[in-house]
């Protein structure tokens, strides 16, 4: 008998717990991906929190490609990329949501006397065949060049709209963001790449082609460094509840003040 009574504890404890692992599971938001989303990300995951009690809201900063590869193999709701997906990546399944636009800042350094390079000169710069800033209209100083690690969705569209890929002579390549902008603030002779989305006043911004990057330049296109925030979710495969809910917020007419103050400019097609 005391088998049996213990037998029937055991099932209602695990009936509990599976019951509870499913309301926790239809109550969360599970993102994963480009580290250059995280403002916009961020914002809004922080709002539809506040909107829905109970919701667990998470991101977890791992880069464009790994992003991608999380929501494919079932390890998140929605991927987060700053790059749109390749043919081969749709045929697997994927389906990708432009959230929003940015643009890629080219910085340097706030020493730094340069404030204009055409995107020739930056490609050059890239390349390895400008080496020294004298050779920009800068002081003398040895070009110290800093991009973003293979996978990278901002270095992916950096080296395409620049038409130098395979090509960039890297000194440091970096794993996120943050720590390019760090980088490039703590050496008076480095450029780098990073989300305008991102970027603050410890570095400076140049102009590309006497364009400077900012809202208006991105939607007209005059600004040629941009790329999109994309949400990546399977085609075959419904999201749960409150991930469709989050979705639909985010990608509506009420989350475009959100992504704007965030630094992005947002899809309104």
């Amino acid at each position: 008998m005391k088998k049996i009574v213990s037998l029937l504890v055991l099932t209602l404890i695990l009936a509990i717990a599976m019951c509870s692992c499913g309301q926790a599971d239809t109550q969360s938001v599970s993102t994963n991906g480009s580290t250059s989303m995280e403002e916009v990300i961020g914002a809004l995951g922080e709002q539809f929190q506040a909107d829905n009690e109970g919701v667990q809201f998470t991101y977890d900063p791992t880069g464009s490609g790994t992003g991608i590869t999380a929501v494919s193999e079932g390890r998140c709701d929605i991927g987060l990329s700053s790059r749109a997906l390749t043919d081969e990546e749709k045929s697997s399944g994927l389906k990708e949501t432009i959230l929003a636009l940015d643009g890629i800042a080219v910085i340097v350094n706030n020493e730094n006397t340069v404030s204009n390079l055409s995107m020739d000169q930056i490609a050059s710069i890239y390349k390895g065949e400008i080496t020294n800033w004298s050779e920009v209209g800068g002081a003398d100083g040895e070009i110290v060049v800093i991009g973003r690690e293979a996978g990278s969705g901002t270095r992916d569209g950096f080296e395409s709209v620049t038409e130098t890929e395979e090509s960039c002579k890297y000194n440091q390549e970096l794993t996120s963001t943050g720590d390019v902008i760090a980088t490039v603030s703590q050496n008076p002779n480095a450029i780098g790449y990073a989300s305008a989305a991102s970027v603050e006043d410890t570095v400076k911004a140049v102009t590309v082609d006497n364009v400077e990057v900012n809202d208006d330049t991105i939607l007209d296109g005059s600004y040629k460094l941009q790329r999109p925030f994309v949400l990546v979710t399977k085609e075959d495969t419904e999201l749960s509840e409150t991930a469709q809910k989050f979705f639909d917020f985010a990608t509506s007419a009420d989350a475009y003040d959100i992504i704007s103050e965030a630094g992005a400019v947002p899809n309104r097609a």
